[in-house]
Parts: structure tokens; sequence; C-alpha cells
């Protein structure tokens, strides 16, 4: 091989190995850069059925990502062939094994944060929300 065909088979080298960085950085959980963002999708899998997503809001406390369940979504969380693991999609990126940790000592907090952030949370605090939930991945459950 010339010289000159070792220089381009090393940038390219290079620049595949600089993607793959930058793609393995996106891709790490960073609840405190989705303190704006609105809405997360839960993956859930009932026993006999494909794979479910369904959108809910979000907060972030001290960290953690909590998200607030009604009774549909409760069931489904409750009923997943995967419990206690779910995916997660947020601002783009899926999370392939989160562990879904209820937190009922969370509740009050986190309907304060809901009605800080929701300016339609009014409304949404009239409906049932029998679950709240912690959001916490396992290492390396991220895909672009």
């Amino acid at each position: 091989m010339s010289t000159r065909s070792w220089v381009v088979v090393g940038v390219a080298a290079m620049a595949l190995a600089t993607a793959g960085h930058a793609r393995a950085g996106s891709v790490t959980w960073t609840p405190e850069q989705w303190e704006a963002v609105d809405t997360l999708k839960l993956c859930t899998t009932a026993p006999g059925e494909a794979p479910h997503c369904f959108p809910v809001w979000l907060v972030v406390l001290d960290g953690d990502v909590y998200v607030r369940l009604g009774t549909r979504a409760t069931h489904r969380m409750r009923n997943n062939a995967t419990a206690p693991f779910v995916a997660v999609e947020i601002s783009g990126t899926r999370f392939e094994r989160v562990r879904a940790i209820e937190a009922p000592e969370s509740v009050e907090r986190v309907n304060a944060a809901m009605a800080d952030k929701y300016w339609t949370d009014f409304l949404v605090r009239l409906v049932s929300h029998p679950l709240t939930m912690r959001l916490k991945p396992d290492e390396g459950a991220a895909t672009p």
C-alpha cells in the first residue's frame, strides 16, 4: 500500500472512531438535560402481545426521572412481562432496559413538580394517578 492509501485508511478509521465516540456520548442517561422535555414514552410488553409504547409526562427531581401514571398505564406496568424493566424513549434515544421503581414516598413531590411544570396539570390531577415511578437505567441500555 502506498503512503497515500495508508493516510486515507487512517483518516477513515479516525472518523469512524470519532463518530462512534460521539454516538456513545449522546446515549447516556442524563436526567438534568431532560428537565425541559415534556414527555417520554414507556414501552411495556403484555403477555402474548407485541410491545406497546405510550407517552407520559415526566419530571426530574434530585437527578432522577419520575413519571405519574393513570389507571390504564398502571395496569400496563403491573402486567408487564419484562417487569421491573421497560424500554424508555426520550429525546430521540431509546433505552432498552430501564428499571421502573414504584416511588410512593415521592407522590407529593412529583405531584407538586408536575403542577409547576405543566400548566394543564390542574385538570389532569383530577384523574386518578395510582402509580408514581422513578426510572433508573441499566448500564449500556441505550441505543441511538
